[in-house]
């Protein structure tokens, strides 16, 4: 099949493009087109870089890009292409299904052939299934494309394997406040992009406030910025202020995935917070993830796991206050549950710290793991009825409470565990009267052994329990 030829614009069809593009809004009036109008990726393309090196041989490599919204990823792809002389082939992972995927990979052969390479930008590629994304491996690796795919979430999570290992990942960094200043200057000069026609300033704390809520998202200061201004024109003003940047605000929202890395992001930022008895970082993060909408429910989870994870029984107590946090935040729903939430929070991170229950828990696990399903000792098992006892269920068990101290000789794990140790308590808040505790019963325990009846003592629970087969 030849080639297609590129037909030239009409110029009816030429004058319509310059008028969208004199409509379009002040971010894609001033997206940068080459890679020195690049802002906040200094490293990226420092002049010994490799991105610069394989521009300046007009050979690209694959590559992923994994950052933020706002942080240039679509941009860069776009000036890579056309500094290194590549067709810019875009595709929506959103909106793309494997037959769009298969016709821009047909197209870009037929360029290839006519001796344009292209380059296959896949915009939130992570929402590519499996088979989409397998539909690129082949013309990745025979040449036919060099793709670009940008991703807000990590790709170790969503892409597969095999194309991971096709590409160089590059991180884009949120963009700095320097950065950031730079742009918006750019866009109050620039005459025929930008805004320099309107002979407007920026007042130093509208800047301010411009930097702040951009939260290192060019577009986001743009838009923003482009705003302020027709609202400082409007009203004859000949700079723009505070009030204009605060007006074109609107409601502030976080940007928050549920499903996305910001979201595990957030609830690790405050289970490290509590962990590091912070309690002002604490009360930030929980309110940092309700005001972002996300659901209460898993804010108290997120405690109550830290409660036994991180605190356990250095203060007994922790798990309940998690556990009334919960509750107060089904009850009461938001805004009012949010109090009883960081209530929590705080108390918790003032909490003495142990691991000792949360390592006894995966010590216990690896154990199961390691050798499978033990079988129940004889004399623990339930014997509540004859056949049990005559098959010796129960058979040896010493009740602790026909003792005088309530602590008997008894062996309570299998054989082959018998002198594993899961529970070792924590030098800090409850736990080392625990430890003494411990200590006490297990030299109790030793003493037990070898003077005890040989099991005449009856299991009260299990004798009392229903027909056979009834959980003990």
């Amino acid at each position: 099949m030849p080639p297609r030829t590129r037909r030239e614009p009409s110029l009816w069809q030429a004058a319509a493009r310059r008028a969208a593009a004199a409509a379009a809004p002040l971010a894609e009036r001033l997206r940068p087109a080459r890679l020195d109008e690049l802002v906040g990726l200094s490293e990226l393309l420092a002049p010994d870089a490799p991105l610069r090196r394989e521009v300046a041989e007009r050979r690209l490599s694959s590559l992923l890009l994994w950052g933020p919204p706002g942080s240039g990823k679509t941009t860069l792809a776009r000036v890579l292409a056309a500094e290194a002389g590549y067709e810019f082939a875009p595709l929506s992972a959103v909106s793309a299904g494997v037959a769009d995927v298969r016709a821009a990979l047909e197209a870009a052969e037929e360029r290839l052939a006519a001796g344009r390479p292209t380059l296959l930008f896949v915009d939130e590629i992570h929402r590519f299934h499996k088979g989409q994304q397998d539909a690129l491996l082949h013309a990745v690796e025979d040449g036919r494309v060099t793709l670009v795919g940008a991703t807000t979430e990590n790709p170790a999570f969503h892409v597969t394997g095999a194309l991971l290992s096709r590409c160089r990942l590059l991180r884009l960094p949120p963009i700095g406040r320097e950065a950031l200043a730079a742009l918006a200057a750019r866009a109050l000069a620039d005459p025929v992009r930008g805004l320099g026609d309107r002979g407007l300033s920026l007042d130093d704390e509208a800047a301010d406030l411009l930097l702040h809520d951009a939260g290192g998202d060019a577009r986001r200061l743009l838009n923003q910025l482009e705003l302020a201004a027709r609202l400082a024109r409007g009203a004859g003003r000949p700079s723009v202020g505070a009030a204009d940047v605060r007006a074109a605000r609107g409601e502030a929202v976080s940007a928050h995935d549920r499903d996305g890395d910001a979201h595990y992001d957030l609830l690790s930022a405050l289970h490290k917070s509590l962990r590091g008895s912070d309690p002002d970082a604490a009360a930030y993060w929980v309110q940092r993830l309700l005001v972002a909408g996300e659901d209460p429910r898993v804010v108290a989870r997120r405690l109550v796991r830290m409660a036994s994870e991180d605190v356990g029984l250095a203060d007994p107590r922790a798990l309940s206050v998690a556990l009334d946090a919960l509750a107060a935040a089904e009850f009461l729903g938001l805004p009012e549950g949010d109090a009883a939430l960081v209530q929590a929070a705080i108390y918790l991170a003032l909490a003495p710290k142990s691991d000792a229950v949360y390592r006894a828990s995966l010590a216990a696990a690896a154990a199961v793991q390691s050798l499978g399903a033990l079988p129940v000792p004889d004399d623990l098992r339930n014997a509540p009825t004859a056949l049990a006892r005559a098959l010796g269920h129960g058979r040896g068990y010493v009740n602790p409470h026909t003792t005088p101290e309530a602590v008997t000789g008894q062996a309570h794990l299998p054989g082959e565990l018998a002198h594993a140790r899961f529970y070792e308590p924590g030098p800090r808040g409850a736990e080392p009267e625990l430890a003494r505790r411990l200590l006490l019963v297990r030299s109790r325990r030793d003493a037990a052994r070898g003077r005890e009846p040989d099991g005449t003592a009856p299991d009260p629970a299990g004798d009392a329990r229903g027909p056979a087969g009834t959980s003990g």
